[in-house]
């Protein structure tokens, strides 16, 4: 049979492989359906077990996949749907034109601001994973996709583990390199998130050294031996980049920075960066499925205020920008102050509204994941949809309730009634979830049905509770709950 004849469920024609491995064949495909192209990732199962562990290796490949398909974000490749095709799994991706950095460091080492760059879009990736409960458990070179014009991405949460790709067989010989290993990984231990900032580092290191942080070795064994031991060699052309690749690389899991905190010090580490700037401008998509890439790297400097919107600012330009805004700055203060002086002044209304909640934040989510599904078609046109105004509503949520109750409240507003659940998530919440409004709406369009159940209080402005949705797939979640001007409101997720 022809490539170019293969079709998987009659909608995705295979066009030609452009990669592949251990853990399976990846292919360049069109979505017919949706007339887009796609990349589908054909996984291979391992031949050396029994029926019985090869399906619970599918399984399991599975249930990894579905979990990735959870996340969104502009520096991971987005998975769009997860399909059993040939008895094997098959994930449909979105497509990046793209060389894999393991391509790219083999060629010539990186530059320091180079794997700066590159690290701070990958963290920002992975700190966003961290927040929504994944963790990557194989973060490599091979596993970071690289553009043209420097955006990276990373691709294959958890497939590895999912597929052993990383394992000792019982010939000896070893799936999958140990190189990138974090030492309890390499003894045997579940990957958390300190393995997953371990191999970030060990990956970074390799990008400008040239070699793994264990050395080199012709026996994999050897390899696997230096890794559980965590003894690294000091890199030695890092440079600016050295004090924060050693914490990374620490033995201990608790030594190790969180995978926000590498993001943080990798942007204040970005070449031409000034303190309070980054010039790494995410942009979020808009639509469920929208395929994004990130600005990785630009001639000036970039400023990113409140709304999102990014602005170039020449160096030339900065000390007028400075003069003007100290200016508008001190205009600010003086109105502020004029309206204080003259609200004081004023009695208070029995009947007054209560303050409208804060906006500058644009995210929010109260969802299953940090991020939307990604099943609505890329070319869908975003939503312009305006958010509701913010005074926080008397009901169905009121300051008489318990937490508890109100958790229930929220949820009795969803799926059809977005707007005013909008109203009730904190500006913390909002800012720790990466959304705008827009966003908020099409993640709720996708179900039918949500149904917040076994809620209690669980301690201090604290609940718990199973989230059940369309009647079938469900979680269990805690959230923390504060009251703003005497009505309960979500203020984080976990």
């Amino acid at each position: 049979m022809l490539v170019e004849s293969r079709r998987i469920r009659d909608r995705y024609r295979l066009l030609e492989p452009i990669g592949g491995g251990a853990m399976g064949t990846v292919w360049r495909a069109q979505d017919e359906m949706l007339d887009r192209t796609v990349a589908i990732k054909e996984l291979l199962l391992p031949h050396d077990h029994d029926e019985s562990r090869t399906e619970e290796a599918k399984n399991r490949a599975m249930r990894e996949a579905r979990i990735a398909a959870r996340l969104q974000h502009s520096h991971a490749i987005t998975v769009f749907a997860v399909l059993e095709e040939e008895d094997r799994p098959w994930l449909i991706m979105e497509y990046l034109p793209s060389k894999s950095f393991a391509v790219v460091i083999g060629e010539e080492p990186a530059s320091v601001d180079d794997a700066v760059r590159v690290g701070a879009q990958i963290s920002s990736a992975l700190a966003g994973a961290h927040r929504a409960g994944i963790v990557h458990r194989d973060v490599k070179p091979a596993n970071i996709l690289v553009s043209e014009d420097g955006t990276a991405k990373i691709t294959d949460f958890g497939i590895s583990r999912a597929i052993g790709d990383v394992k000792l067989t019982a010939t000896g010989e070893i799936a999958g390199t140990p190189a990138y290993l974090a030492p309890e990984v390499a003894r045997g231990e579940d990957a958390s998130f300190a393995a997953d900032v371990f191999s970030l580092g060990a990956t970074l290191y390799a990008a400008v050294e040239g070699k793994s942080p264990f050395g080199t070795a012709d026996n994999p064994i050897a390899l696997l031996y230096k890794a559980s031991s965590g003894e690294i060699e000091p890199p030695e052309k890092a440079g600016r980049l050295t004090p924060l690749l050693l914490r990374m690389l620490a033995t201990e899991p608790a030594d190790r920075p969180s995978m926000d905190e590498v993001e943080q010090e990798l942007r204040a580490l970005l070449p031409d960066a000034e303190p309070g700037e980054s010039v790494l401008a995410e942009t979020i998509p808009e639509t469920e499925a929208a395929s994004v890439s990130a600005v990785a790297t630009v001639p000036a400097t970039v400023a990113v205020p409140p709304g999102g919107e990014v602005a170039a600012v020449t160096p030339g330009a900065r000390k007028g920008l400075i003069a003007v805004g100290a200016g508008a700055a001190l205009l600010c203060i003086a109105v502020v102050v004029a309206i204080l002086l003259v609200v004081r002044q004023q009695p208070p209304q029995d009947n007054a509204a209560p303050p409208a909640a804060s906006q500058t934040s644009t995210s929010a989510s109260a969802a299953p994941s940090t991020t939307p599904s990604p099943a609505t078609s890329a070319s869908e046109t975003p939503s312009t949809t305006a958010p509701p105004p913010t005074s926080p509503p008397v009901s169905p949520v009121s300051s008489t309730q318990s937490a508890a109750q109100a958790l229930s409240a929220y949820y009795s507003l969803l799926p059809n009634n977005p707007a005013e659940a909008w109203k009730l998530l904190t500006d913390n919440f909002r800012a720790s979830r990466h959304q705008t409004y827009e966003r908020y709406v099409s993640w709720w369009k996708q179900f039918k049905s949500v149904d917040a159940t076994n809620v209690k209080d669980a301690g201090p402005n604290r609940v718990t509770a199973r989230i059940l949705y369309n009647g079938g797939q469900a979680e269990n979640d805690t959230f923390t709950m504060v009251q703003v001007n005497g009505v309960w409101m979500i203020d984080a997720q976990s």
